[in-house]
């Protein structure tokens, strides 16, 4: 890519944010975050309850992966986030005006199957569903492609490296 973005890697949990994100970024030759980092300890506890985070819970979140990523600015990086809805998109790019996104998408079938391999992860499947009904995809005014999740991840990153690169043409 001619100019390194700030791509933030998006989706429901379970599509391989913390995957993708590490070999995505190690493709780019940028650092990567990983953006559960990002959450304070009673966001952590909230979800190891099984009780969703609601929005005023997710804006110190948000903030923070945005101050990450504008300070990334003109250099690159990558940080996962699972940004589900336009406006904490929209929170984000008033951070880092010219982050992208990477919707990493799937069949629920297979993410929740991915999801109950997990060993260790805060997030439990009960609350795939509640991420599948707040999820709003990309829209067409926003920066960003879509990578589906089947395959290796290499696989996936290779789509998502190539999807990214169309963004420069």
């Amino acid at each position: 890519m001619s100019t390194p973005h700030v791509v933030v890697v998006m989706g429901v949990a379970g599509t391989g944010k913390t995957t993708i994100g590490p070999l995505l970024a190690a493709e780019l030759g940028v650092p990567y975050a990983e953006g559960d980092d990002f959450h304070p300890a009673a966001n952590i506890a909230k979800m190891s309850a099984g009780t969703p985070l609601d929005d005023s819970d997710r804006w110190p979140w948000l903030d923070a992966i945005g101050q990450w990523a504008h300070g990334r600015a003109g250099l690159g990086g990558v940080v996962s986030s699972s940004a589900l809805k336009r406006v904490y998109r929209d929170r984000l790019r008033a951070e880092a005006p010219g982050a992208v996104f990477l919707h990493l998408t799937g069949d629920r079938t297979l993410i929740e199957a991915r999801m109950a391999e997990r060993k260790g992860h805060f997030m439990p499947t009960a609350l795939l569903d509640s991420q599948f009904a707040t999820l709003q995809p990309l829209q067409e005014d926003e920066a960003g492609v879509s990578a589906d999740v089947s395959g290796t991840p290499e696989e996936i990153t290779q789509r998502a490296v190539a999807a990214l690169r169309r963004l420069d043409n």
